[in-house]
């Protein structure tokens, strides 16, 4: 049997094409695709231009990086005529999509730092908008993601191809999209589906519906958000077009209300932000209101909205700037809080000035169908807004089985317009699934049944049940537990942690423990709110947090949040106080994201509407149920990288039938083999068999040098890539353990170090000598091992001076270098290290400070290496050590224009890139060889 070449593929891709309304053109490098640019430009706008007017054409699209020229292709041109006359040239029809020239081309060749030629490109009005990435049949999507990688790399910068807004990859049988955005991973890649989220994989049916111009032109003008806090182009998913094309509908033909179930962390705001924007675009619709709840504002999202309209959201009550839009006749679409909007519909002073709007056509969408809106404030925005229809957007609805009061959601919204569950967003790799422990010394009566657990005897009822849950001996088990497991669940404390606990009162005790248990270095955090009565029968979890904000509530448990905020101000050298506590909630928010807390204990706060990548484990100590649990669980299957393959969460509750009839509940009948990760056992009957496969191909660690050409070590990689996403997983659980696993830990990490030579030697062969090699994602973070910091080293190497054995401290030696094989970020230390043993440990006495010796060494040799670089780059090096320090606080390399700023005189343009790539380099090359 044969299979399909990329000849053949991108052949009978293009001939489809040409029906689906593209006329195909021959472009063969660089001056040829200006020179069809021109001409399809005045084709497009009607008119001729001359030379000196096309060149300032071409002078406004080269300027800005991709997110600005983004914009410039929705926006006009203001074109200085030669005759002196303003000419308006637009390169793209936002309004009628279908109204724009197409054109087909491939094999286009364009000249970067290196030469590239692309598989398959669409023009519109002939500018390269779609960009399609072809394999043969059978190979890896990933092969052709990491060749557009290697695009945005070698040859897209500063060129016309920064104006693609949307890739294509596809094998043939399996094809997938996404946005042009240089620094995403493969996971944020996806695949079309039709309305029920059936996926449409192969290549002509995607053509069909993706690629007809019509089609991909309107997901170019109308479904696709500049992401103003990310500053990238984000084209939605299909079940985020879905709904929003249903909401569109919905209110085109009739006054109904309704409401969308997407499943939590599938982008809800993103959705409900576009369709907010496109029924603003509607003459019949005479305002879109678009309501966000204040407790869901990060600064992420706050920027986002608020670069729609400055001052739309913010943390505080203020309603000026409300009302004074709702007044604004003009304005088509506000965005605010749920808390502004009830304080103006409230007052009569406020309503007064905005009553033209009782009897318009007004759309109201909620981002989050919270537990606030079943209340009071709906019933006032339904007084007020009499011909308003009303949207909301929730991950797990309220239904009869989990109704609060009666009503549920179809009670306020009506019927659901659109489902994208649970069990969807982990078949489509958009959420993790979760690897659920429940500890305890459990009794298996059958394969589905498990018995209370050791810390919680369930069958003790009433006030018994109470004083055993709460009792010092189980507390002070399960905190000692949570120190010892901690490390493994969050990998070395790469991720980090929430602890759910079932009052404030439990809290507390839990707080204190940890907090005289701990080590120094382990950082924890809490937060609950202490005007409502947060304790084990509130399931509901998404309540509004900040109801009865300003009032006294419970002094004791305000005193003892007062305490707890003193330790994180010494913590962090901040000064936040219960009466900041809003800017106390967003500063720990922020620094969950950014990895700077290792355990936050909660009651409910943060249990819902969270969204961190980093978190990704959850302990339990509390009942939930339902909506309450997904939520609750939800918090850590975010995706992150291949070193995370799922949300961990440990339970010192039996929350088994809870958690299975949530997910029938909120998932289908295949919900529990979707959700779940296999079990330890399973996993690790996985990891034999690969390990098998693998010494099948290379016996030992020996043998792995003797495979013959690229192709045989590529089959070594992949397999061994495999085994190393196993045992990302396997190493989560609390019984792991390279003991059982039929291979020794050392061994492990001797091929993985044979893995990262094969990916060292790819890195600095000729870019332009092709290898199969180039196309596999060695996936690196797989072996990056965080316990390997720099007071584990000083105490390994300061172990050395006790040797008095030459052939001892030999060997010893080696063993510590070979530590700095087995992690891809270490290996650029390693001769480093070997030096300051060979040279400078020698001369540190037998109690001397050998930390003290090393730093010295270390910052001698960082200076000189400084000094190099500034010195051959003609840079001045006070300039230097600031551009280092800006990359290490943002951890964003400079721009192009600010590595120029350094230099004494603008380079010529052809050496331009040359420069600014050898610079940034440079940094990278300091920063990972000098930071620990």
């Amino acid at each position: 049997m044969t299979t399909q070449s990329e000849l053949q593929l991108e052949k009978e891709l293009i001939e489809q094409l040409n029906g689906l309304g593209f006329e195909s053109i021959n472009i063969s490098d660089k001056s040829h695709l200006e020179s069809n640019l021109r001409s399809q430009l005045e084709k497009f706008n009607q008119t001729r231009f001359s030379d000196a007017e096309f060149t300032r054409i071409l002078n406004h699209l080269s300027k800005g990086d991709r997110f600005q020229k983004a914009k410039t292709l929705r926006d006009r041109f203001a074109l200085a005529r030669d005759d002196e006359s303003t000419f308006y040239v637009r390169f793209f029809n936002m309004d009628k999509w279908c109204k724009n020239e197409y054109q087909v081309t491939h094999q286009l060749t364009q000249t970067g730092r290196y030469e590239n030629r692309y598989d398959v490109t669409l023009l519109i009005n002939g500018l390269p908008l779609v960009q399609i990435e072809l394999k043969r049949r059978g190979m890896e999507m990933k092969e052709a993601f990491n060749q557009i990688q290697r695009y945005h790399k070698h040859s897209f910068t500063g060129t016309l191809f920064e104006y693609i807004q949307i890739f294509v990859i596809s094998n043939g049988v399996n094809t997938k999209y996404f946005s042009n955005n240089p620094y995403q991973s493969f996971e944020q890649t996806f695949f079309w589906t039709d309305e029920q989220n059936r996926k449409i994989t192969q290549l002509n049916e995607f053509a069909d519906l993706f690629l007809e111009k019509c089609a991909v032109s309107a997901m170019i003008a109308e479904y696709t958000v500049l992401a103003e806090s990310l500053q990238i182009p984000m084209v939605l998913r299909p079940y985020q077009y879905y709904a929003v094309k249903a909401i569109e509908k919905r209110v085109i033909e009739s006054n109904k209300n309704g409401y969308i179930w997407h499943t939590t962390g599938s982008g809800k705001t993103l959705t409900s932000f576009k369709a907010s924007q496109v029924l603003s675009q509607m003459p019949e619709v005479k305002k879109v209101l678009f309501v966000v709840d204040r407790k869901d504002l990060d600064i992420q999202t706050t920027k986002e909205f608020n670069s729609f309209s400055d001052g739309s959201v913010d943390g505080t009550d203020n309603t000026y700037h409300l009302v004074a839009q709702l007044k604004d006749q003009n304005r088509k679409l506000i965005v605010t809080t749920i808390q502004k909007l009830d304080i103006a519909i409230s007052r009569e002073s406020y309503l007064r000035q905005f009553d033209y709007l009782q009897n318009e056509k007004v759309v109201i969408i909620f981002d989050e169908c919270h537990r606030s809106q079943f209340g009071m404030t709906h019933t006032r925005i339904r007084g007020f807004f009499k011909n308003a229809q009303i949207f909301g957007f929730t991950g797990t609805p309220i239904f009869a089985e989990n109704n609060v009061g009666g009503v549920t959601t179809a009670d306020v919204f009506s019927e659901c317009l659109h489902k994208y569950i649970i069990t969807h967003a982990i078949d489509d790799n958009n959420v993790l699934g979760f690897a659920v422990e429940y500890v305890g010394k459990y009794t298996q009566k059958d394969p589905d049944t498990l018995d209370a657990d050791i810390f919680a005897e369930m069958l003790v009822e009433g006030i018994d049940t109470r004083e055993v849950l709460e009792s010092e001996d189980r507390l002070s088990k399960i905190t000692d537990y949570i120190l010892v497991d901690w490390k493994k669940k969050t990998k070395n404390g790469k991720f980090n942690a929430f602890f759910a606990t079932p009052s404030i009162e439990v809290l507390k005790k839990y707080y204190t423990l940890f907090k005289e248990r701990k080590s120094d270095n382990f950082r924890i955090a809490t937060i609950f709110t202490y005007q409502v009565n947060e304790d084990d029968s509130s399931d509901i979890l998404d309540v509004d947090v900040f109801a009865g904000e300003g009032t006294q509530g419970n002094q004791h448990s305000r005193d003892f949040l007062e305490s707890c905020i003193k330790d994180y101000n010494q913590m962090y050298a901040t000064n936040y106080s219960t009466d900041r506590f809003y800017d106390y909630y967003r500063d720990l928010q922020k620094r969950i994201k950014n990895k700077e807390v290792d355990l936050v204990l909660v009651v409910n706060m943060y249990l819902t509407g969270f969204d961190s990548p980093r978190l990704n484990t959850l302990y339990v100590d509390k009942n939930l149920r339902y909506h309450g649990l997904i939520q609750a669980y939800s918090r850590t299957n975010r995706l992150l990288n291949s070193d995370k393959p799922h949300g961990n969460i440990v339970s010192f509750r039996n929350l088994k039938l809870a958690t299975d009839k949530a997910l029938a509940l909120f998932g289908d009948e295949n919900a529990k083999e979707i959700v779940f990760k296999k079990p330890y056992e399973e996993q690790k009957k996985d990891f034999e068999n690969k390990l098998a496969e693998l010494r099948g191909k290379v016996p030992t660690v020996e043998d792995v040098d003797t495979l013959e050409g690229d192709e045989e070590r590529a089959v070594f990689v992949k397999t061994f890539r495999d085994l190393l996403r196993i045992k990302s997983s396997l190493e989560t659980f609390a019984d792991f353990s390279f003991e059982e696993l039929g291979i020794t830990e050392q061994e492990f990490y001797d091929y993985q170090s044979k893995y990262l030579d094969i990916h060292e030697d790819r890195k600095n062969h000729d870019p332009e000598a092709e290898s199969i090699l180039d196309q596999i994602d060695f996936e690196l973070e797989l072996t990056v091992r965080d316990i390997i910091d720099f007071d584990y080293i000083i105490k390994l190497i300061a172990g050395l001076t006790n040797i008095r054995s030459d052939a001892v401290r030999q060997k010893k030696t080696e063993d510590i270098l070979k530590l700095f094989d087995r992690d891809v970020k270490l290996r650029k230390k390693k001769e480093l290290i070997r030096k300051f043993i060979e040279e400078n440990l020698p001369k540190v006495s037998k109690d001397g400070n050998v930390e003290k010796a090393f730093e010295e060494f270390w910052t001698s040799e960082r200076s000189d290496v400084l000094k190099e670089v500034a010195t051959n780059e003609n840079i001045p090096l006070d300039k230097f050590e600031k551009i280092i320090g800006e990359y290490l606080y943002t951890q964003k390399l400079p721009h192009g224009q600010d590595i120029v700023d350094l230099l004494p005189e603008p380079p010529k343009i052809l050496e331009r890139q040359g420069i600014i790539d050898r610079i940034r380099s440079a940094i990278e090359n300091i920063v990972d060889i000098f930071e620990w």
